[in-house]
């Protein structure tokens, strides 16, 4: 499959809001847990095959800030998974996967903000394809802790007004130091961002596609892949 597969344009980082979870076991008449179970199944699949097609970065929006108002079981559950996947996380490390973790963590259960830390220093040296999941995260948050970054440096007279500019924003993200989306693909029949990297998709290409995350798979990703590298990206120019 992977011989077969040849455009000539490669995004370098991907980002995925994976929606369509709780609708998917909706429609076949199953708990919504159970959607968000077989959506950690499409999870794996997803970064198996972004590897597989040299994405450098791939992040993923696992549970955003206002994801805090959804039932408390349906919050628990998507906890656990998490758990479960941090506790085989040694499996992606094989895979060469390095992990982070994005987004404000301090509202995170103690044991969980541990494993968290334990994986990203065992992942440090992979270099097979970066996975930033993007936990307790929103995008206008993100930005206010970076000017509150600048402003704080500004206050203490390490910097001038006239310093604090696109750069020093984007030295503040969580995404500091890697490449700005160059693509964001929604399942689940959404055609909005949601808060997720609103800073870093300024030039990002959209797609949404009507698949249910549970059911996202390698040839829907290619179909993306495929899609993206037919744009033209003038990024404002002509």
């Amino acid at each position: 499959m992977a011989k077969s597969f040849e455009i000539d344009k490669l995004p370098r980082h991907v980002g995925i809001i994976m929606d369509g979870n709780g609708r998917w076991a909706a429609h076949r008449g199953l708990p919504r847990s159970y959607g968000h179970k077989m959506g950690a199944d499409a999870f794996g699949r997803c970064v198996r095959h972004a590897k597989l097609r040299g994405i450098g970065y791939l992040t993923v929006y696992a549970f955003s800030t206002e994801n805090w108002n959804r039932p408390s079981e349906e919050v628990r559950g998507i906890m656990d998974l998490l758990r479960s996947y941090l506790k085989n996380a040694d499996n992606y490390k094989k895979e060469n996967v390095r992990t982070r973790v994005i987004g404000d963590l301090s509202q995170l259960d103690e044991d969980l903000r541990q494993m968290i830390v334990r994986v990203e220093e065992n992942s440090v040296a992979n270099d097979g394809i970066n996975l930033n999941i993007a936990l307790n995260y929103g995008g206008r948050d993100e930005i206010a802790k970076a000017a509150r970054e600048a402003a704080k440096r500004l206050m203490a007279g390490e910097i001038a007004l006239q310093q604090i500019d696109a750069a020093m924003i984007t030295g503040g993200l969580y995404t500091a130091g890697q490449p700005d989306v160059d693509l964001i693909i929604r399942t689940g029949g959404e055609s909005r961002l949601s808060n997720f990297l609103l800073w870093q998709s300024a030039y990002a290409e959209l797609i949404f596609t009507g698949t249910h995350w549970p059911d996202f798979n390698g040839e829907h990703f290619d179909r993306a892949l495929k899609e993206y590298a037919a744009r033209q990206r003038r990024m404002g120019g002509v």
